[in-house]
């Protein structure tokens, strides 16, 4: 496997658009919904950002975003369309790491998310690499279908 480089992009970029298609038709597959209706690729935050990863040969290979949680608390990013394309160990640790890390550099103190109940490969993955139950907000209070996850950093 090539090297994995991890850019900022514009989450509303051709090759962002096309990685969060993808990542939207294995959600539907998977669960019956898409996931588009919870991140706006139109609506950048300073407190966040979109990562694209690469292979050192240009391949595309997956995706993630940061964006505060919500307006009332500062301390925690959200991370959002967190997506590896299969065949491609690795990219999905990777973007992880630097989600996190990215997270540190903008002043948060944990990164939470949601997934659904029945998508276990990202349960099991998330977990993997220190994320635990939380608490549900916003839209996913009471919500039997996602599960919430966090870590603080």
């Amino acid at each position: 496997m090539a090297e994995i480089v991890i850019a900022t992009a514009s989450a509303s970029s051709a090759e962002a658009l096309l990685l969060q298609d993808e990542l939207s038709g294995v959600l539907q597959q998977l669960s019956g919904d898409s996931g588009r209706a919870s991140f706006d690729a139109e609506a950048p935050d300073e407190r966040g950002g979109f990562y694209i990863a690469r292979g050192s040969d240009g391949v595309l290979l997956g995706c993630a975003a940061l964006r505060p949680l919500g307006k009332t608390d500062s301390a925690t990013a959200e991370l959002k369309r967190m997506f590896a394309r299969p065949g491609f160990a690795g990219v999905g640790a990777a973007l992880l790491m630097h989600a996190e890390g990215q997270a540190r550099q903008l002043g948060y103190r944990a990164v939470y998310l949601s997934t659904r109940v029945v998508n276990a490969r990202a349960v099991a993955f998330y977990r993997k690499h220190g994320y635990a139950p939380v608490e549900p907000w916003g839209k996913y209070v009471g919500a039997a279908q996602s599960v919430c996850l966090g870590k603080l950093l």
